[in-house]
């Protein structure tokens, strides 16, 4: 623990810190989004009825003016080119190609989709099939122990598990709550629960206290299934569980130290039967378990993953990446999240890939370990691969067989870098919540971009990017009340139409059903319609390519985990004994995400850092826990700042902002003078600007 100037103390992150700039999309500049021609501007139905008159022009030329199509096509084309069409050309024939592998993509997925639907089958089902056409081969290994097994054994374990539970008295539409490290047997437990349609809730191994509480309860779970290593964090929220929920743990530990009441479970399962399970009456369109997300309102959300959506987000990474059954992935990614569960484990469970397990990610064994299991494809998220750069050189970073790095984050500014040093051949680089319709996929390779849409057919993919304050993220509409369409350049939410019938663009929601209603926007895309808000903001170039530019509202990203200002707010409060707090995110250069500062009201100096730290460490994960403290004499809970900026933004840098501000905030070097107060970053949070304010901007970047 150590202090920086102007009173910000820092908990455990050495080295220098500030703002960064989102880097400009690659491909993306002034000229080329001036450049951008009209057509290019208007509704998905303007352009095809833009298209049905170059048609009707077409069969003028042939009947009217008896052209023959070596005349008319040649005279459409000029036709064409001179109505400004010619970028609307270059487009087509530098995306046709991506756009029409694409749709095939979806066409199967989609026909895949129907299928199962009208089979009523299951992801269990799915498995079963899966393990039936090999059953020798490996299916899953633990590199914490070296432990392999078989599609056989992953589908025996899992229907031990199905039949004690069984045996149990759960039922199809039960809840079990999974509380542990990745490990073979975690997807065997949620699995095996599957076959017999009970739903689990897979909490986040890193909560503790009100937060591990919280997600027990609200998921109604009947059971709680938690790790060896878990015992410490169940025994602080057992006497405030309900006295009905079973209690089980997993792993190798003293029963000296297990929790009263609770069973140890592995016994118990080497003892159930293997056979199948007689199958549940629940269908594609069924929930299969609940994963959970960072919820605005403080606590975590409980997103509904049913079988389709487990299903579609697992395929159209196979297909969309061109993957093979017979790669080898390496997964060492939470498996509480859909990244390692479902994009990863997905691979195994659906087609037949052999995933490698690893606790936790380690930059110093991570290629050492690609090398030892001859993995084919490796998973990450945006600070992996920052990691790895960092690591100094060892000759085993190029004797692995890697091919594909799968995940989603990594910064535009270091791909090639990490492409050209550890010989990687293609970054599958995605876009996608755990609940959204709106995922996006670079299935080119195109540099910096985390997916696209076509420019060609947009409405086959009815998703887009729609104008939005900033800083409220509320919705900009037009006169005739639908949402405003961004143009390419210009930053947007992206949004997803929802379509009940469609199970591709259906949003199965959480829990609770205020959370899921605040993610739904009327009207967004014509009259009457429904869309899903990510709450995420990008930007499109005029080829279609996304290009992610920051996470809005009340939460940022920091270590791959998604951080609740409002949740860390509260647990702040409360260990201060209800002392104002502020918490919001910045940026530190050259890591990913956002760190956490905490603005605290400590007029008289009193906050106890050690006990304050002590407890901090128990009420949050480390993910959560601020990086920075900022000490004030009070704070204000309607984040002034925010609305001082925006106005400074609006008023008084509308030729080039870019000159000052980076982001929603100050560039790094800019001090901005407010009535002779130095107002710097992160100063006077309560700061009102008032009417008769002089505000004079002094750069050391440009000159002053």
């Amino acid at each position: 623990m150590s202090s920086l100037p102007g009173g910000v103390v820092t908990l455990g992150l050495s080295g220098n810190w500030g703002l960064l700039m989102h880097p400009l999309p690659v491909g993306l500049s002034l000229f080329s989004v001036r450049r951008s021609m009209f057509v290019l501007s208007l509704s998905p139905q303007a352009k095809m009825l833009r298209l049905a008159a170059f048609a009707a022009l077409l069969l003028f030329f042939r009947v009217s003016l008896e052209l023959s199509w070596a005349q008319a096509i040649p005279a459409l084309f000029i036709f064409y080119l001179g109505s400004g069409g010619w970028d609307f050309f270059l487009i087509f024939i530098k995306t046709i190609r991506r756009d029409v592998t694409t749709g095939l993509v979806l066409l199967r997925v989609k026909w895949q989709v129907w299928r199962h639907v009208r089979e009523k089958n299951t992801i269990a089902k799915i498995f079963q099939g899966t393990a039936s056409k090999h059953p020798e081969k490996t299916a899953l290994i633990f590199q914490g122990t070296g432990e392999s097994w078989t599609f056989r054994q992953l589908d025996e374990y899992s229907n031990q598990v199905a039949n004690f539970f069984h045996g149990q008295g759960f039922r199809s539409g039960d809840v079990v709550a999974l509380f542990m490290e990745s490990r073979n047997q975690y997807v065997g437990l949620w699995l095996g629960l599957a076959k017999i349609g009970v739903e689990t809730a897979l909490v986040n191994s890193n909560l503790r206290m009100e937060a591990l509480l919280h997600c027990i309860t609200i998921s109604n779970s009947k059971a709680v299934v938690f790790g060896v290593e878990m015992m410490e964090a169940m025994k602080e929220v057992q006497s405030s569980m309900e006295k009905s929920v079973h209690l089980f743990w997993s792993g190798e530990g003293s029963l000296e130290s297990a929790i009263s009441g609770a069973k140890h479970l592995d016994p118990l399962l080497q003892t159930a039967l293997r056979h199948q399970p007689d199958p549940p009456e629940k269908g594609f369109l069924d929930k299969l378990f609940y994963i959970y997300t960072s919820g605005t309102t403080g606590m975590p959300k409980a997103a509904i993953v049913v079988n389709c959506r487990y299903f579609r987000m697992a395929s159209l990474v196979f297909y969309g990446f061109r993957m093979r059954p017979d790669d080898v992935m390496y997964d060492c990614l939470p498996l509480y999240h859909a990244a390692g569960n479902i994009v990863g484990i997905g691979q195994c469970l659906l087609q037949g890939m052999t995933v490698v397990i690893r606790k936790k990610f380690s930059a110093s064994h991570f290629w050492e370990d690609c090398v030892k299991y001859n993995c084919t494809i490796v998973q990450y998220i945006g600070e992996i691969c920052r990691y790895l750069l960092n690591q100094p050189y060892q000759e085993v970073e190029r004797q692995h067989r890697v091919r594909m790095a799968l995940g989603n984050g990594l910064r535009a500014s270091i791909w090639r870098e990490f492409m050209a040093r550890f010989g990687i051949a293609q970054v599958a680089e995605f876009y996608g919540a755990t609940e959204c319709n709106c995922s996006l996929g670079n299935f080119d390779n195109n540099v910096g971009s985390c997916g696209f849409n076509s420019r060609i057919l947009p409405g086959v993919y009815p998703i887009g990017l729609v104008k939005v304050d900033e800083d409220t993220m509320e919705l900009i509409r037009g006169p005739d009340g639908v949402c405003i369409r961004c143009k390419p350049g210009e930053p947007g939410q992206l949004v997803g139409r929802i379509v009940k019938s469609n199970p591709l663009q259906h949003f199965d929601g959480y829990l609770n059903q205020s959370a899921t209603s605040k993610k739904i926007a009327r009207d967004v895309f014509a009259k009457g319609d429904a869309a899903y808000l990510t709450g995420d903001v990008l930007v499109m170039d005029k080829y279609g390519y996304m290009y992610f530019r920051d996470r809005t509202g009340d939460t940022f990203r920091w270590k791959g985990e998604n951080v609740s200002t409002t949740e860390v707010e509260g647990t702040l409060s409360r260990i201060l004994n209800l002392t104002d707090v502020v918490v919001y995110g910045v940026e530190i250069p050259g890591i990913e995400g956002k760190a956490g500062m905490a603005a605290i009201a400590d007029p008289e100096n009193s906050c106890d850092l050690e006990g304050f730290a002590s407890q901090l460490k128990k009420a949050l994960p480390l993910y959560a826990q601020p990086v920075f403290l900022r000490f004030l004499h009070e704070v204000s809970k309607t984040r002034d700042i925010r609305n001082l900026l925006k106005w400074i933004k609006q008023n008084l840098l509308k030729e080039r902002p870019e000159l000052f501000m980076q982001g929603e905030s100050v560039r790094p070097g800019i001090l901005v003078l407010i009535n002779d107060a130095d107002w710097e970053l992160m100063g006077e949070l309560d700061y009102k600007l008032q009417d008769q304010d002089n505000v004079l901007f002094i750069s050391t970047l440009h000159g002053g």
